[in-house]
Order: structure tokens, then sequence, then C-alpha cells
């Protein structure tokens, strides 16, 4: 029995829900994929689909089998890509995420350290969060990603991490903007932004725990994906925000001050499956730690000349 052909042939059924569809996508006509399903049922001794109904819907087997095959034809996908990569000794495409604030002289520095050393390598950089890359690493969509740590997976494995020093980005007309660094408690009573839980869960409550534990517990939380949307709301006086230098950059506006006794600490690292892993994961995550590690230099800001005091911050009973 081909068993993965008949795979195939339901998870295309399975997905269309009806038979006379499926048969025009996988290009064959309907008897021989009813046949299939058929077999594939006297195999597995269950039914897959429920026929009784005027609409084809599929089973509690069915239903649990979608899954399976899914899983299974993309690690079968997987395999026979791989040992072709392997006959012909080209390593084909690398499908790599990269965090959206990634500075953009870091992708350059990657991209022309992978090209130097792995030539024959296509890398295709994919701007994702860390949930999205923990997702498609899971489904056999993505090769190696870099995450932001922590995070909660036994399925991945992890190259060198490197950890960032990271500073805050506030208006330059801000008052804590003539300080040469910023404490955290300084903070207190501002709004704080940051990228969505969603996006990264164990660093966005490492953030608010490490905040919590130095005095500074933000009274409203604002949520920004995209870096240019986070120095607009920091622009618009909607709280700060908590990056790396070079992000700040981007916009003259705004002030980038170190924090007192380096309390945050981002830490990325590439991350990949942990079974089939792709054969160029490993210099891609070397590469990667050398590339963030020289791509961050200890920051020694001038304090800067006030043009106007920035909003007041009132405290309670004040």
């Amino acid at each position: 029995m081909d068993l993965s052909r008949h795979l195939r042939y339901f998870v295309v059924t399975a997905e269309e829900l009806h038979f006379g569809r499926a048969a025009e996508i996988l290009g064959i006509a309907q008897p021989p994929l009813s046949q299939s399903i058929q077999r594939l049922e006297r195999e597995l001794g269950v039914e897959l689909f429920d026929r009784s109904r005027r609409q084809v819907e599929l089973t509690t087997a069915g239903r649990l089998l979608l899954d399976e095959a899914r899983d299974l034809l993309a690690r079968e996908e997987r395999l026979r890509t791989l040992m072709r990569k392997a006959a012909t000794g080209a390593l084909g495409t690398l499908r790599a995420g990269v965090p959206p604030e990634t500075p953009a002289v870091a992708l350059q520095a990657l991209s022309r350290r992978l090209t130097d050393e792995v030539p024959e390598l296509d890398v295709d950089l994919q701007e994702l969060t860390t949930a999205e890359q923990v997702r498609l690493l899971a489904s056999a969509q993505l090769d190696v990603g870099l995450v932001h740590r922590p995070v909660e997976s036994a399925d991945l494995r992890f190259g060198p991490a490197v950890d960032v020093p990271l500073g805050v980005v506030l208006p330059r007309t801000s008052p804590l903007a003539r300080l040469r660094e910023v404490g955290l408690a300084d903070l207190a009573g501002h709004g704080l932004i940051l990228p969505p839980k969603a996006t990264a869960p164990g660093w966005h409550d490492h953030v608010l725990e490490v905040c919590a534990r130095h005095g500074f517990t933000p009274p409203r939380l604002r949520h920004a994906r995209n870096p240019e949307f986070l120095l607009g709301l920091v622009l618009g006086g909607h709280g700060v925000a908590f990056e790396q230098e070079a992000l700040a950059r981007r916009e003259p506006r705004v002030a980038w001050r170190p924090l007192t006794d380096r309390p945050l600490l981002r830490s990325v690292s590439a991350a990949w499956p942990a079974d089939l892993a792709h054969p160029a994961t490993a210099r891609f995550a070397s590469i990667a730690a050398d590339v963030l590690t020289a791509g961050h230099t200890p920051p020694s800001p001038a304090a800067p000349t006030m043009s106007r005091p920035w909003s007041v911050v009132f405290t309670a009973g004040r």
C-alpha cells in the first residue's frame, strides 16, 4: 500500500470536504479518489468521512488523522528534500526567520557572511516574531529562526545566545533625556510600549517582572509590533519603550539612554527543530551569534540640550 499517496488524497479531500473538487485539485478522476479513501479506511479500520448527510463531513477519526497526516507528509517531504540535497552536494534554500526590529546593518552583515561562507546556500530571510517562528518551525515551514528567549519548547534546539543590553527610548524633549543613564525607578508614572504578549510571551513577562523588581510598574501598557509604530507612540507621548540603540537612531526626535546597571538584557539565539534539522542550521546559528555580538557596542551618550519641557507626569496624592 502506498500510504503516502493515500494520505495525500485524504488530506486534500478533508480540506475540501468535496470529492469532486478534491479530484480536480489532485488531477485524477473521482472514482480512483473514492477507491483510495476506501482502501485507507479499510487499512486503518475506521471510517474517515460521514457520507450519510448531504454534505461530506469528517468523522472523529478523520479529524484526528488530518493533523497526523499533515505532519507525516511534511516530514516525508523534508526527508526527501534533504536526501536530494545530500545526493547533489547542494544545500538549496534555508528558510530563516528574523525579528522585525533586527537592525538593517545586522541583516546586511548576516547576509554577507552567509554568502561568503556558504555561497551555495540560498537564504530566504523572513520577518517574523518569536511566536510566529516557533509555530512555523513546529510545522516544518521554517528551517531556523532568531528568537527572543525565554522560549518554552521541548521540540527546539538553540544555538549560542547573545545578550543585548536594552536602553529606554523616550522623546528627546523629555526631562529624562538630560540624564546620561536612566534607572527603571525613574520611569515611574510613565506608560510602557511593548510588543504584544502573543508575539513573544516569555520575553513580555520577563520585562514586566524586571520592571516591577526595580520599582517601575507602568500604569498603562501599549502594544506595538512594528518598530515605526513603536517610535510613533513614543513621540505621541503614549509611553516609553525598551530597545537597542540602533532602533532609536531611525528617528531624530527620540532619545535613547542606557538603563542603570543594565537590568534588561534581550537574549537572542538561533532555534531550529530538534529532529530533522537542516544541515545549515549550525552554521547559521554560529554566524548569527557572531554578527549580533559584533553589532553591539557599549553606549556612551552625551547629555543633550533641552529645547522645551516634556509633559509633566503626575502621581497619585501629589
